[in-house]
């Protein structure tokens, strides 16, 4: 079995948020889709998470895990709330996304066949477990 070091988990978590905080910002620079409400709740999760997460690299801090886990935990509750609207699984009457504003529930909020939401569902996930895992190496320091 191949076990990960902390530090190569939290490397990972890093590259994961990193990406993910790309990925947005091209959607919303560079393709012109502006963000729905929920979308900005997210990046105000994902962006940091990239920051803190590399800072703590950078310091060599073994427990900044412990940031990445809440950050995650938060992001990914309301994304997956996001899931659920896209779902249709949320009721009409409760739903941020209007038919007047942005919307990441319509058709056209897929990338590579995978809706936005669940992308974004999935990142924080990742960048959660990952974190997690960072702090469950052995060489890390209580």
């Amino acid at each position: 079995m191949v076990r990960m070091t902390g530090e190569a988990a939290l490397i990972c978590a890093w590259v994961v948020s990193l990406c993910a905080s790309l990925a947005v910002l091209f959607i919303g620079e560079v393709l012109g889709q502006m963000p729905c409400l929920l979308c900005w709740y997210q990046r105000a999760f994902m962006f940091p998470l990239a920051i803190i997460l590399g800072l703590g690299l950078w310091w060599g801090d073994t427990r900044i895990g412990r940031y990445g886990v809440a950050l995650s935990l938060g992001g990914g509750a309301i994304a997956l709330w996001h899931v659920g609207l896209y779902a249709g699984i949320i009721p009409e009457p409760i739903q941020p996304c209007t038919a007047t504003g942005p919307s990441c529930t319509g058709d056209n909020q897929v990338i590579v066949g995978i809706p936005i939401p669940l992308l974004s569902l999935l990142a924080f996930a990742l960048t959660a477990i990952l974190s997690a895992l960072s702090l469950k190496d052995p060489g890390h320091e209580p």
